[in-house]
C-alpha cells in the first residue's frame, strides 16, 4: 500500500523540482548537511523535509564557505538562487514582467517602487555626452564616454547623500540613453522606450518593448559580479556616482562578462535566418576549441531562468519569426551536443536579432541596466564609510638587498 503523503516530507523528484536542481544535487546537499533526508517506509525511496526545502528555495543555492583569500561583502540587495536571483527578497524574474525598469531601479536604491521624477539629463550634459566618436564605435564605447562627460557636467556630483545619488542616477541613466545616436522612433516614454529608438531603426510593431524592459530589469544587478566589485570598490573610497559607473563600465566589456552578449550576437548573425546553419556554426567553434557563447553559467549550473523568461517574452511577441526559428535551431543543436544550458546572454542576443537591433546593442542594454545596480551598491558603500582594502599574498622573490651588494 502506498505510504500516505505527508506535507512534512516529500519525495526527491518533488524536492528537486521545487529547488530547480537535478536530483543528484539534492544528495550533495545532504552530504554537506544542508538538507535532512529519511528513508520511506518501503526502504527504497528518500524523503526530504518540505519546510527545509522551502527555506532553501527562499534563500537560494547554498554556497561553500569563503576561502581565506576571498573578499566577502555584506549586502541587502541581491541574493542568488538555484536558477534565478532576487532583489531585496523579490524574484527578479517576477519583477521583470510586473514592473518597469525605473521602478526596479528605485526599489534597488531605496526599497520602494516609486521611480521619482526627472528621468532626464540636463541639456548641456546630454550634448557633451553625445560627442562624436569614430563611425565604427560600438554603443558601449559611447556609454563609457557618456558617463565621464555627464559627470564633468554635473557640479553636484560630489554630494553623496542618498537623495543626491538617486537623483544623479536618474539623470545618468537617462543621459547614457540619450548619448546614443538616434536610429529610429522611441517605442515609449520610459527608459526602455527611449532606448529602443537608440538601438533599432524600426518602430516596435510586434510588441517587443516589454521584452526590452524585462531585459533591463533582469540585468539590473547580479550580486558581486566583476564590474560590480569594481564599482563598489570605487564607492568605498568615496568616488562620486559617475566615477563609480565609469569603473563598472571599464570592466563590463570583458568577453567573460558583459561582452559575452556581443559574442552571442555574432553567433546568431552568422546563422542568420537559416536554421540549417546552426549546426555548422556551433561545430566550427567547437572544432577550433572555442567556447560557444551564450551557454553555461558560473552560478546557474542547471539553467538560467533570466534567459528562459526573456526568450518566452520574445516568442510570445514574434512567433514564427525566421531569426527566432534559427535561434531555436541553435538551442536544439546545443542540446544535441550536450552543451550547458543557455544563459541570459543568448536570450539578449535573440531579442536583438528578432528586433533588428544595431550591433553591440546587448552590451548597451547590459550597461544601462547594470548602472542601476552599481549605484545601489554605491549607496551601501557610502553608508558604510569603510574603504575596501583586499590584501595580496606575495609569492615573489624574498624581499631584501640585491644579491652581491653586501647588504
Amino acid at each position: 500500500m502506498p505510504e500516505p503523503r505527508s506535507e512534512r516530507w516529500i519525495e526527491a523528484a518533488e524536492a528537486a523540482e521545487r529547488l530547480g536542481v537535478k536530483p543528484a544535487t539534492l544528495y550533495s546537499y545532504v552530504s554537506r548537511g544542508v538538507l535532512r533526508r529519511r528513508a520511506a517506509a518501503d526502504g527504497r525511496r528518500s524523503l526530504f523535509d518540505a519546510e527545509q526545502v522551502a527555506e532553501l528555495a527562499r534563500r537560494g543555492r547554498p554556497r561553500r564557505p569563503p576561502a581565506p583569500s576571498e573578499l566577502v561583502i555584506d549586502t541587502a540587495l541581491t541574493a542568488l538562487g538555484p536558477d534565478r536571483h532576487y532583489y531585496r527578497g523579490r524574484s527578479a524574474v517576477d519583477l521583470a514582467v510586473e514592473r518597469t525598469f525605473e521602478e526596479v531601479a528605485a526599489f534597488l536604491w531605496t526599497g520602494a517602487f516609486d521611480p521619482g521624477p526627472d528621468w532626464a539629463a540636463p541639456g548641456a550634459a546630454r550634448d557633451a555626452a553625445a560627442a562624436a566618436l569614430p563611425p565604427g564605435a560600438l554603443p558601449l564605447d559611447r556609454l563609457q564616454l557618456a558617463a565621464v562627460a555627464l559627470g564633468v557636467a554635473d557640479p553636484l556630483r560630489f554630494r553623496l547623500d542618498a537623495d543626491a545619488v538617486t537623483g544623479a542616477g536618474r539623470a545618468l541613466i537617462a543621459g547614457m540613453v540619450e548619448a546614443l545616436p538616434p536610429l529610429g522612433p522611441p517605442a515609449g516614454p520610459g527608459i526602455a522606450g527611449r532606448l529602443w529608438g537608440r538601438l533599432c531603426p524600426e518602430p516596435d510593431e510586434r510588441g517587443l518593448l516589454p521584452a526590452l524592459n524585462a531585459a533591463l530589469v533582469l540585468l539590473a544587478d547580479h550580486e558581486l559580479a566583476a564590474s560590480t566589485l569594481a564599482a563598489r570598490t570605487a564607492a568605498s573610497v568615496r568616488a562620486d556616482p559617475y566615477a563609480v559607473v565609469a569603473a563598472g563600465l571599464g570592466v563590463l566589456g570583458g568577453p567573460l562578462h558583459g561582452g559575452a552578449s556581443y559574442a552571442a550576437e555574432r553567433l546568431l548573425a552568422e546563422v542568420g535566418g537559416d536554421p540549417g546553419r546552426a549546426a555548422p556554426a556551433l561545430a566550427a567553434r567547437l572544432r577550433a576549441g572555442e567556447r560557444v557563447p551564450g551557454f553555461g553559467h558560473a552560478v546557474y549550473r542547471d539553467g538560467d531562468a533570466r534567459g528562459a523568461c526573456l526568450l518566452d517574452l520574445v516568442r510570445a511577441a514574434a512567433p514564427g519569426d525566421a531569426r527566432l526559428l534559427a535561434a531555436d535551431a541553435v538551442l536544439a543543436e546545443a542540446r544535441r551536443l550536450k552543451l550547458p544550458a543557455a544563459n541570459v546572454d543568448l536570450a539578449l542576443a535573440v531579442l536583438g536579432a528578432v528586433a533588428g537591433f544595431t550591433p553591440g546593442a546587448g552590451q548597451a542594454v547590459f550597461a544601462v541596466a547594470r548602472t542601476a545596480g552599481w549605484l545601489a551598491h554605491a549607496l551601501e558603500e557610502y553608508a558604510a564609510r569603510t574603504p575596501l582594502r583586499p590584501r595580496a599574498r606575495y609569492v615573489g622573490p624574498e624581499p631584501g638587498p640585491e644579491p652581491g651588494t653586501g647588504g
